[in-house]
């Protein structure tokens, strides 16, 4: 976990390097290991990167992993003021207590809803699947439609090969090796590492230059100024961290998507918003907090649910597979062990991270001043052989070269990434439960009838149709109705669900509508007297 947490660190500080790959690359030598070995390194992995990445953000303003775009914001202003160790300090005591809250609510509510799990049934995984995929795209900004192409194109690119169910070749074109499919790992590796390598080196100029100055020196972490002005903001960090979990649950959001969110919240919650920006604490504790709380959320919905929270985790999820360990509603009761090693391993990874961080910091400086295409030569290499070694097949190496060129093309006509790479992953869950969905009851209309499968569409529904009352809020009036509605919509699954909780919650929905279309009414007279 250390040697984890401490690659994390320096691949996170790399600009570009992101978690995602860093924790793609560790997972080829984690293959001779156990599974408790195995994932406690890529949880080592995974924590240090997440924290990795405020030293290039501060230091040099660019970030180094998109979990750490908001933190740059205000990192940046401040270390340019000539407090960079105070600016370090606070991001590394932030990221420590959001990942130690994560790790809280990964203990508590993992085994809850674990026993929720048990009650998913094909029908309701597959429209889980479903919500998954809308908010993927929802989530994809302005570029919707180039987000819903690319998560599309996933679903197409894992149902290449033979169905894992009647065992039927599709789109092979009668080539032996396209029949096994494209391997997971590959491709990840290729869109992720390989296409933004490519990115990196394509401008000449920009290849020949390090990533910082020669004459950059190493900066000293202040510590306990650091941990007085967290524990001050004490609000501002559990409210980030509760964003960043929630996040981490949704589906495809990730810590790209809470670090903005937090830091959002944080200055709409301030009470001098306009100083936001300008090298300010809170700027600096709301996303950092957040990446790290957002992991322990994703990882709720991998080991409870067996779904991907983020790139990150849909990683570990073929790490499990990988180590023959099958996630599912009753994975925390079958395997007790591994399930609480890696509670346990997320929890101290955070400990080990603020210990190594010091230590870190001088070695990024050093690494920063390499050329840029030495360092992606080099990391180039480490690509081609830990796909190699999965499975030492040479249509691999092709895989990765194939998917690195249609990554590197998406990249630069806007198209997101995230989205084709969540394709690629719940395209097969999605199709093997729809049919085990089928083979059961060929009835279409249980998809609706049964609560969770229900709920999960209605999410879909009003997901996909989000960045719509986003792109009209204030602006036109449907958007008034647009929380009223999707609160009585939600409602009617959760009351059929059954038990005590789940109906007085649904109560609470309705009422929550209620009070919202109270709110409008009341509203609206004022706005009409006043004009």
């Amino acid at each position: 976990m250390t040697l984890g947490v401490t690659a994390g660190l320096i691949a996170g500080a790399i600009p570009g390097f992101t978690v995602a790959m860093a924790v793609v690359l560790t997972l080829p030598f984690t293959f001779g290991m156990t599974a408790t070995q195995g994932l406690s390194t890529m949880i080592g992995v995974l924590v240090g990167g997440l924290s990795g990445g405020l030293m290039a953000g501060m230091l040099t303003g660019i970030p180094g992993t998109p979990s750490s775009v908001a933190t740059t914001f205000d990192g940046f202003p401040m270390a340019r003021k000539g407090r960079p160790g105070l600016a370090l300090g606070i991001g590394v005591w932030s990221s420590f207590f959001g990942g130690i809250t994560g790790a809280v609510v990964l203990v508590t509510l993992a085994p809850q809803l674990a026993r929720v799990g048990l009650e998913f049934g094909p029908w309701d995984y597959f429209a889980l699947v479903m919500f998954a995929l809308t908010i993927t795209s929802s989530l994809s900004g302005k570029a919707l439609l180039k987000g819903i192409i690319a998560g599309t194109l996933g679903l197409l690119v894992a149902a290449i090969g033979e169905d894992e169910v009647n065992g039927v070749a599709r789109f092979t074109f009668g080539n032996d090796a396209i029949r096994q499919g494209f391997a997971f790992l590959p491709v990840l590796v290729g869109l992720f590492a390989f296409s933004q390598l490519l990115s990196d080196v394509q401008d000449r100029v920009k290849a020949g230059k390090p990533l910082m100055p020669k004459g950059t020196r190493a900066v000293r972490v202040e510590h306990r100024r650091a941990i007085a002005e967290v524990l001050s903001r004490w609000v501002v960090v559990l409210r980030s961290s509760f964003i960043g979990v929630f996040t981490g649950i949704l589906p495809g959001a990730g810590s790209s998507v809470s670090n903005i969110l937090a830091y959002d919240q944080a200055k709409k919650a301030s009470k001098n918003p306009d100083e936001f920006g300008t090298g300010i604490a809170d700027g600096i504790v709301a996303p950092e907090s957040s990446n790290n709380a957002t992991e322990g959320g994703a990882l709720i919905m991998v080991m409870a649910l067996g779904i991907p929270g983020d790139i990150i985790t849909a990683v570990m999820l073929g790490a499990l597979l990988i180590h023959d360990v099958v996630p599912s509603p009753s994975f925390i009761s079958e395997e007790p062990v591994l399930a609480y090693s890696i509670f346990i391993a997320f929890f101290f990874a955070h400990f080990i991270m603020v210990t190594m961080q010091a230590f870190c910091l001088r070695i990024f400086v050093l690494i920063t001043r390499i050329p840029m295409y030495i360092l992606a030569s080099v990391i180039l290499i480490y690509c081609a052989i830990g796909v190699f070694a999965l499975h030492n097949v040479g249509f691999d190496l092709w895989t990765l070269f194939l998917f690195g060129i249609l990554g590197y093309v998406l990249r630069n006509l806007g198209f997101p990434l995230a989205p084709m790479i969540l394709g690629v992953v719940l395209g097969d869950i999605a199709e093997l439960n729809l049919n085990r969905a089928w083979s059961i009851n060929n009835d279409l209309t249980l998809f609706i009838t049964r609560p969770w499968s229900a709920f999960f569409l209605t999410l879909a529904a009003f997901s996909t149709v989000f960045p719509l009352y986003q792109r009209d809020r204030g602006v036109k009036a449907w958007t008034q109705f647009y929380f009223p509605i999707f609160a009585f919509a939600i409602a009617v699954p959760v009351v059929f669900m059954g038990g005590v909780v789940r109906p007085v919650l649904a109560l609470c929905l309705v009422g929550l509508g209620v009070y919202l279309l109270w709110r409008r009414a009341q509203v609206a007279p004022r706005t009409d007297t006043k004009s």
